[in-house]
């Protein structure tokens, strides 16, 4: 999930706008009930638009969701489904995290809050498979590699450095010396596409082999973890799986540190609970770290730009159906920070809670 299409999205303002978001799955035939479960949420959307809006200025967002039933091909699905509509745009994103519950929200803007996740959640990395013998680099995107990257450095076949004499070959500090400079030589053309493309890397390879590597590194912070997985004995698929195993405990920790970071703030007073006061905070550009779990939902009516009123009934006229998306898209514009989880640690903040710059 890039960037790009989160801010596209989350700066677009419209009314109305709906977002339409389904769980959906990859296989058959649970695909199948993705279709009637897409017509049915377009049918309650549909009723909404006309309801609240009048026949005629909905009937575009409506043609289009028509459109959709009829052309979009939803058996190459993932774990969700997030469709965005309004009379200028139409966005159809599929996702591999699965949402909560299926919802349909119309207000002025899109919901954000399951773009966030994804673009939390989805990672770029390089894959290196070390060995001495040789290496491989891999770029991959979650548990999927996407290509070989082949250069002068990259395949390596064999340790240049490596002796022939047999003499020196039985003296270790001589074999470890020309071990470090093969991984020297290894680690300065990771770093190089690691500035070319921003990725980080997992490495595959041993325990000595990654503390060698580390030890030569001019840039040891972009090494993210290591997987002792014998690539030899596995397919590319399992390679990649393992590698995705350590990029998502990674992900985790710094959810944690995140929470952690809020709970810390506590005892300064620097953390709101109250959503109306979150709401304020991020509107008025107050807001560091806005954390909220991901299944807490609240639908609001506005009484001012900073207050509202909290409502039951979403498809009451005029609503926002989650102001969390609101508080999100609020804090990401004045440069902040948002995490959605759904750890266990954030229950001593609530559901909700947001750290204030100052």
């Amino acid at each position: 999930m890039k960037n790009e299409l989160l801010e596209k999205i989350a700066s677009a303002h419209s009314n109305p706008s709906v977002t339409v978001s389904m769980k959906t799955h990859r296989t058959f035939p649970d695909c199948e009930k993705d279709q009637i479960r897409m017509k049915n949420l377009f049918k309650e959307a549909s009723e909404r638009l006309t309801n609240e809006f009048g026949k005629k200025e909905a009937s575009v967002i409506i043609d289009k969701m028509n459109e959709i039933l009829e052309t979009y091909d939803i058996r190459h699905s993932l774990d969700s489904l997030h469709i965005y509509l309004s009379n200028d745009m139409t966005e159809i994103v599929k996702s591999p995290w699965a949402v909560d519950e299926n919802t349909v929200h119309i207000s002025e803007r899109f919901a954000i809050k399951p773009l966030i996740v994804m673009n939390n959640r989805m990672a770029d990395y390089l894959i290196l498979i070390l060995s001495k013998s040789g290496t491989k680099l891999f770029k991959a995107q979650n548990d999927q590699m996407v290509e070989e990257i082949k250069n002068d450095t990259f395949p390596s076949t064999e340790n240049p450095y490596t002796t022939v004499n047999k003499i020196q070959q039985s003296d270790s500090d001589r074999m470890d010396k020309l071990l470090l400079e093969y991984y020297n030589t290894i680690d300065k053309a990771v770093v190089k596409v690691h500035l070319e493309t921003g990725l980080n890397c997992i490495v595959m390879t041993t325990d000595d082999n990654f503390a060698k590597l580390k030890k030569v590194a001019d840039k040891p912070a972009i090494y993210k973890g290591y997987s002792t997985i014998n690539t030899n004995d596995n397919a590319e698929k399992a390679i990649v799986t393992a590698a995705w195993g350590i990029v998502q405990e990674s992900q985790k920790a710094n959810r944690t540190a995140a929470i952690a970071e809020v709970q810390s703030a506590v005892s300064k007073g620097q953390v709101l609970t109250d959503l109306g006061e979150i709401y304020r905070a991020a509107k008025e550009g107050r807001a560091d770290l806005f954390v909220a779990h991901n299944d807490f939902r609240q639908a609001v009516k506005m009484t001012s730009d900073t207050t509202f009123d909290l409502v039951d009934d979403v498809t009451t006229a005029g609503a926002i159906d989650d102001i969390t998306s609101e508080i999100a898209r609020e804090v990401i514009a004045r440069k902040g920070r948002v995490v959605f989880t759904n750890q266990d640690e954030i229950k001593d903040l609530g559901k909700i809670a947001l750290k204030l710059r100052f």
